[in-house]
């Protein structure tokens, strides 16, 4: 692993797989009584969050502290940020207070990177969201899922399974990965075109021409208009919120005309092959790209994925700062069992 975490295209496979197995052994870690390790204990991290955010920010809140880190949590809103300070001046306030690690989500694309090569800080620096440019995290945590139900057997086997099992040591190599809705904005669908490339996958984005980026013919990926024609063919399906936050014009007619087009409904859930999987980085907006019938299958893997986050984001954050050492050592382990009877 690097010292940093910017880009999913930063990772090899055989980076990714080693994050993928060491989330492995954490996850373990979230079905015992005391959901602790002491690998990190004596470092800090710090949540560097110039966006709003819930689902990560929390994350990797309670990554940190599962591997006993102290955590810093700061928010722009209310801090000397809202008052003019400037990135490198924050910086240089944590790398005071000795921060190992800083965890920066932006609305800048560029951020992170400008971060962790200004030498403004000695720690490592995690991308969780830069702009409209990446979010590796995500990636990390969407592949981890689908590794789960998706990879076959260790002889490469079709064998498929609706349940959550052990994927260690596989990749993606084969599965076909559709990724559907606002691509233009998605931070989350530049990192999945990455990294499920890195991992064998084969992707197809599908958006109307409008919510596609200039330059995406040159990505390593397929593009469809047609949401339809591709169902019966994924393996996954991923939903992406439509950001109208961060839109400045019409870029489509209306939201029902959206919807018709590239929402996932019961139908057209249907239609996918009986093992696939339907997922959403989320926030959900239930009723246009994805209903509440879809959202609430049990083919729909949202929560498990949130709890797949945690397991990855404790990964990243013991390969950046941790070491070599086992991720959980049979000591540190044993310790544990004796605390617990």
């Amino acid at each position: 692993m690097k010292r940093h975490l910017i880009s999913a295209a930063d990772l090899t496979r055989d980076d990714a797989i080693l994050v993928l197995d060491t989330a492995e052994e954490m996850a373990r870690v979230a079905d015992r009584p005391i959901k602790k390790l002491p690998t990190l204990r004596g470092r800090t991290v710090v949540n560097l969050f110039f966006e709003d955010s819930t689902r990560t920010r929390i994350s990797f809140e309670a990554a940190a502290k599962r591997l006993s880190a102290d955590v810093i949590n700061f928010s722009a809103k209310g801090s000397s940020v809202s008052k003019g300070e400037s990135l490198k001046d924050t910086a240089l306030t944590l790398e005071a207070m000795g921060a190992d690690a800083v965890v920066i989500r932006h609305g800048s694309s560029g951020a992170p990177h400008r971060l962790a090569t200004s030498g403004w800080i000695g720690g490592s620096v995690v991308n969780a969201g830069d702009g409209t440019h990446e979010h590796p995290t995500q990636a990390l945590l969407d592949a981890f899922t689908m590794r789960r139900h998706l990879a076959g057997a260790k002889d490469g086997g079709p064998t498929f399974h609706r349940g959550p099992g052990d994927g260690t040591g596989r990749d993606l190599a084969g599965r076909r990965i559709t990724i559907v809705g606002d691509i233009l904005h998605s931070r989350v669908a530049r990192s999945n075109v990455h990294l499920l490339n890195t991992l064998g996958a084969q992707v197809t984005l599908v958006a109307p021409p409008t919510l596609l980026p200039i330059g995406v013919d040159t990505w390593p990926c397929d593009v469809s208009y047609d949401l339809d024609a591709v169902l019966a063919k994924s393996d996954a399906v991923m939903m992406l919120r439509v950001q109208s936050e961060r839109m400045n014009a019409a870029f489509f007619p209306t939201e029902r005309e959206y919807s018709r087009r590239y929402g996932l409904d019961g139908g057209r859930m249907a239609a996918l092959p009986e093992h696939a999987i339907v997922m959403h980085p989320g926030p959900m907006n239930r009723g246009m790209e994805i209903t509440a019938e879809v959202a609430d299958s049990e083919r729909c893997t949202v929560v498990e994925q949130v709890a797949n986050g945690v397991s990855i984001r404790m990964a990243v954050l013991y390969l950046l700062l941790g070491g070599n050492e086992p991720a959980i050592a049979p000591a540190a382990a044993r310790t544990e069992e004796n605390d617990q009877s």
